[in-house]
């Protein structure tokens, strides 16, 4: 199964650090955030992984390469200084990722959750990872029913973790440029195609200095 790691975000919330460096090149015990997504990936069996680029994204290509080095085959789908959104991303990258079921990762979140398990998981249109919500997030996003499906309603909400798998008939008939990915999945739900889990491990999403700090004191910690 081929991965993608979005990484074409701006970073705006970690300015002036991502002035001049890409969000992902920045820094959490002396690697990259993206470095340290790659690793596990490569450690679960992804190995064939497409990276989206935007701003600055030439940088995340001079650094990584073609991925030899970290034991992946990495190609990069460029989108220009202001990137597609999420859904237009993964549309433009399409290409890349076959015409089988792939693995979304964002990359600017940093978790200890098992990717090797998605190996076997069966998907309809998508299939989601679902934490518990955030301190920046306590409204939350979807629900889990008993059945394993996830549905936009309930009392009980969860955050998507930024981990999916999706088919790319999700994005079929999709036309090209900025989208978001919200829609189609909630188009998805109403016709019971999108399943998902919850996880209660370690999350978190490096979206402030503060919190690429506490992520850099969590390796650290733990090395």
């Amino acid at each position: 199964m081929k991965a993608m790691i979005l990484a074409a975000g701006r970073g705006e919330r970690m300015r002036p650090l991502t002035d001049h460096t890409p969000k992902p090149l920045l820094k959490a015990a002396g690697k990259p955030l993206l470095e340290h997504t790659l690793n596990q990936l490569v450690s679960a069996g992804f190995t064939d992984i497409v990276i989206n680029h935007a701003h600055l994204g030439q940088q995340i290509a001079a650094y990584f390469g073609n991925g030899q080095a970290l034991g992946a085959t990495i190609a990069y789908s460029p989108e220009g200084e202001e990137g597609l959104e999420t859904a237009g991303g993964i549309i433009n990258a399409l290409p890349l990722l076959g015409d089988g079921v792939f693995l979304v990762v964002n990359g600017d979140i940093a978790t200890d959750y098992p990717f090797a398990s998605l190996h076997q998981q069966a998907v309809g249109l998508a299939h989601l990872v679902l934490i518990d919500n955030p301190p920046h997030h306590p409204t939350g996003d979807f629900s889990l029913n008993p059945a394993g499906l996830v549905w936009d309603g309930g009392n009980e909400r969860f955050t998507f973790s930024g981990i999916g798998l999706y088919r790319p008939e999700l994005f079929q008939n999709q036309a090209p440029g900025k989208s978001k990915l919200a829609p189609l999945l909630r188009q998805a739900m109403t016709a019971g195609q999108v399943s998902g889990e919850h996880y209660g491990g370690f999350w978190m999403d490096i979206g402030t200095p503060e919190r690429l700090q506490a992520l850099d004191t969590y390796y650290r910690e733990r090395a």
